[in-house]
């Protein structure tokens, strides 16, 4: 039948046109001469012949991350997944992460069943997990992986705090304005400046801020921007076992005798410290942040932009380890 088939040669060149290039699958169509359909069944197929079904795959993986991910954006249907990274080459600095697997749902019975299904050798390797805040993620890798130590990453960490000076900014902007934040106000101007680090303000930014913090109004909004500035401060510092400390405590200021009124404060407070533990963790296992796993989802972001969104989960799920998957080793030795 025209345009149904693909010469060995031709498949090998749209293999590494999608996985090396990051070619669509409408544009490898095109340049074999072949329909759509013909194209994606053939890469597909020889993309988990060749790559995705290797048995070798998870060898060597040490640390890894996990994260939810929204793989379609609808109103019907479940429509998050589990993504597991391999965390490993950032820890030992050998080369990028790579997306180890992508499963249906996000739950503690989603990951828990995932690492039921790997074989014991493979889990008595894993010594880190590195995650958000989700407990469930925490409570499945207690229970699957007991030796592995559950890492709250920094940039989950970070996330939480800023999203704490957000809300307290917006919250004060209602209470003392009645409306939400408009271009003159001081408080609004200053959104972006307020989440940008202490020691990277320019001197516009600095008489920004001290304006904004020269109003009794706003002090606890300065208060919690504090908090968020020690944080960072924390995890930048180079001395570990100093940043460590200083995180330390952070979380003893913000988990007693912390004000009624800094609602975000107290609010961060327990959960820094529920996962106290999990959070100082990453001070004696640095290269373990999930920072890598938000990249990887990044990447997944621009595949479905590219292919103008997926209906198959099936397909997403191996077209995105095609994409993410770490092969391009595999099929030219001198990439990494």
């Amino acid at each position: 039948e025209r345009r149904a088939k693909i010469s060995r040669r031709g498949l090998r060149w749209a293999l590494e046109a999608v996985v090396v290039d990051h070619l669509t699958v409408s544009r490898v169509a095109a340049g074999l001469g072949v329909s759509w359909h013909t194209a994606n069944s053939a890469v597909l197929a020889e993309g988990k012949r060749r790559l995705i079904d290797d048995p070798h795959r998870f060898d060597g993986v040490t640390a890894i991350g996990v994260d939810e991910h929204v793989w379609r954006h609808t109103r019907r249907g479940d429509k998050f997944v589990t993504v597991i990274i391999d965390l490993t080459p950032i820890r030992e600095k050998t080369g990028p992460a790579r997306l180890l697997d992508m499963v249906e749902g996000r739950s503690k019975q989603v990951f828990k069943q995932w690492l039921a299904d790997r074989p014991q050798a493979w889990r008595d390797g894993v010594d880190v997990v590195a995650m958000d805040g989700f407990t469930g993620f925490k409570t499945a890798t207690t229970e699957e992986l007991p030796d592995a130590v559950p890492v709250m990453d920094p940039f989950h960490v970070v996330r939480l705090a800023g999203d704490g000076l957000d809300r307290c900014r917006q919250r004060v902007q209602q209470a003392t304005t009645g409306h939400r934040g408009r271009a003159g106000d001081p408080l609004y101007r200053a959104r972006r400046t307020l989440h940008t680090g202490a020691g990277l303000l320019t001197e516009k930014q600095n008489t920004r801020l001290d304006a904004v913090f020269a109003s009794e109004e706003h002090l606890e909004v300065e208060a919690t921007w504090g908090i968020y500035q020690r944080i960072v401060a924390a995890y930048r510092h180079p001395d570990k076992k100093k940043g460590k400390e200083m995180m330390q405590a952070v979380i003893d200021a913000v988990t007693t005798g912390v004000p009624t009124a800094l609602v975000e404060i107290r609010r961060l407070g327990r959960t820094l410290k529920q996962r106290a533990v999990d959070v100082l963790a990453f001070f004696d296992r640095p290269g373990t942040s999930n920072g890598p796993t938000e990249a990887i989802n990044g990447r997944l972001e621009h595949l479905r932009g590219s292919a103008l969104g997926f209906r198959n989960l099936t397909n997403y799920i191996t077209r995105s380890l095609l994409e993410s998957g770490g092969f391009r080793p595999q099929l030219h030795s001198q990439l990494r």
